[in-house]
């Protein structure tokens, strides 16, 4: 019997620390539930403000709390230094945007996505870029904190780049550059030539994070179950061995 209550502890105690565990994963995705929901709000709540000038909203580092707030400048293009952003998606859609440095009468550039160019499946982006449109130019678009990773992801090469990042970019200019952060443009005037699509906001999704939570919480209740289940048959298998001890054969006939 010692040994059984011993199983049945060590069960307790596994299950215990399931329970716990499985428990905080879940409530974890909850969290992350909540912060999904709320980013979503805020970036709705960005697009209904009216447009700011970038010069002041790139006064200081953009933050997440920041972002998707909606910007107006205006300067001249700089096509010399321009780069592809690889790797990219806008909407359903992958390829890559075109980053180009906009000198403004202020003083120090800003980084500008002047769009998107779609490719298909295994189609490299190309050697020569959509030129800007020459000429002073307004630019309305969204502001984007700087992206971060490793060197080799933020540092220009070869006119491309994996990562926005206006200090690494801006390391590679002949110019100041405002470094805060950079401009996803949406509209451009006058109008850009070529095939370059405006850079949409992220449309607001929950993800799997609910389901994930449901999933935790119910692995929970299976590990608990599981374990009633095995102490229920160990109590089953010591009942029947009980019962067969004490249905042995009764004592023999008295001798005639």
């Amino acid at each position: 019997m010692q040994r059984l209550w011993l199983r049945w502890l060590v069960l307790a105690l596994f299950v215990a620390v399931v329970a716990v565990a499985f428990t905080s994963l879940g409530r974890w995705q909850l969290d992350r539930l909540e912060q999904r929901r709320h980013a979503n709000a805020h970036v709705a709540e960005q697009q209904q403000l009216p447009p700011v000038p970038a010069g002041q909203a790139l006064g200081q580092e953009v933050t997440d709390a920041d972002q998707w707030r909606r910007v107006e400048l205006s300067g001249t293009f700089d096509a010399e230094h321009q780069l592809a952003v690889r790797q990219r998606r806008n909407g359903e859609a992958a390829g890559y945007e075109v980053l180009t440095p906009l000198r403004t009468p202020d003083g120090a550039a800003v980084l500008v996505s002047r769009g998107f160019v779609t490719l298909e499946q295994g189609q490299p982006v190309p050697d020569t870029l959509p030129a800007p449109p020459g000429g002073a130019v307004t630019v309305q678009g969204w502001l984007r904190r700087n992206e971060q990773g490793r060197d080799p992801l933020i540092t220009p090469i070869r006119s491309s780049v994996r990562l926005v990042n206006a200090p690494a970019v801006a390391a590679t200019l002949p110019y100041p550059v405002t470094t805060t952060g950079w401009v996803a443009a949406y509209a451009v005037e006058p109008a850009q030539p070529g095939a370059l699509e405006p850079i949409q906001v992220p449309a607001p999704t929950e993800g799997n994070h609910f389901s994930y939570a449901l999933q935790w919480f119910a692995f929970t209740g299976i590990a608990v179950v599981g374990v009633v289940v095995l102490v229920r048959g160990d109590l089953r298998e010591r009942r029947q061995a009980a019962g067969a001890g004490s249905g042995g054969p009764g004592p023999g006939p008295d001798p005639g």
